[in-house]
């Protein structure tokens, strides 16, 4: 079968068209033909290296949300799900493929109206953004901060947020283009990247870009205020951070990170077929800046490093 491999850690060129064995499912796995696959922020971060020191090697292939048919199940999976299309998460990698073989426990029926490009640009962002928000505590009538807003995550949280009775559903994006498609999916205020461009403070910060000017942004926050990183898009941030935080220390902040690998199994999975069954009546709108075949993965990653992305581009195998 044909994969993306990255060859080389940096940039996009680094990623090249191989050729592997057919994989085979072990026990409790699945085997899932490819039939969408979605390029995320971290895929970018492992291609570049940035992530080497975690485990990542050359030669690894990316991806970690998939969509397509099951094919092959291996022991103690019940053969019923072979046929069925499915959303899938692979895990660390993998996804970059004709063939995946993913955990049993991490395969979810798509909703017969839900095309297979929709599902992977929410099935995970979906997740982050849900109990991101709950690591926030935010509930109705809190205004929110979404930074970082015009990926596939901040996407997400800008609709779960408006939708659950947000006050205000601020966002920092590029352009004044991005910033009217966002307020079309929810947001009412749009900053630049900086943050400026309206003087209000929030409740919750929900930040996917964290690097040098995170510090910034504590500055956005009312008294009991929440921020809660969910990515580092920009790089981890500054080490000022913490006189930062403590320089507004009778404001009584609140700086968290969320990683979804600390929900509960069964609890990812109720939300996540909410969601993909929201998006297939039309409650949830999937955002798809584009879709290449797998081949093209390169240029895809050029398109992400650019920041010319407007939601998420999939892969078709």
């Amino acid at each position: 079968m044909q994969a993306i491999a990255i060859e080389r850690f940096g940039g996009p060129d680094g990623l090249a068209v191989v050729d592997l064995p057919d994989p085979t499912p072990g026990p409790g796995r699945m085997l899932v033909a490819t039939e969408a696959i979605g390029v995320g922020g971290v895929d970018v971060m492992i291609r570049s290296g940035a992530l080497a020191a975690h485990g990542f090697r050359e030669g690894h292939v990316p991806g970690g949300e998939i969509a397509g048919t099951v094919t092959a199940v291996g022991d103690g999976v019940d053969p019923i799900w072979i046929g069925q299309r499915v959303w899938a998460f692979t895990g660390s990698g993998g996804g970059y493929a004709q063939q995946a073989v993913v955990p049993s426990d991490e395969v979810l029926p798509l909703p017969d109206d839900l095309p297979a490009t929709a599902a992977v640009t929410l099935g995970s962002a979906g997740i982050v953004a849900h109990f991101g928000l709950a690591q926030a505590r935010f509930s109705a009538g809190d205004s929110v901060l979404v930074r970082g807003a015009a990926g596939s995550l901040g996407i997400m949280t800008v609709q779960l947020a408006a939708r659950a009775g947000a006050s205000a559903v601020a966002v920092t994006t590029s352009s004044p283009e991005r910033g009217r498609r966002l307020r079309e999916l929810g947001a009412t205020h749009v900053l630049d990247r900086s943050g400026q461009g309206d003087p209000r403070s929030f409740d919750v910060v929900v930040d996917v870009v964290a690097g040098p000017d995170l510090p910034a942004f504590l500055n956005r926050l009312n008294p009991n205020g929440r921020l809660v990183l969910v990515g580092a898009v920009a790089g981890p941030p500054p080490a000022s951070l913490a006189a930062a935080l403590m320089a507004g220390f009778q404001r009584s902040l609140t700086v968290a990170t969320f990683s979804a690998a600390t929900v509960a199994l069964p609890d990812r999975r109720s939300v996540r077929a909410a969601h993909l069954a929201a998006a297939a009546r039309g409650d949830l709108q999937p955002v798809v800046h584009d879709v290449l075949p797998l081949s093209q993965a390169a240029e895809a990653h050029r398109r992400m490093d650019s920041g010319e992305v407007f939601g998420r581009i999939v892969l078709t195998a």
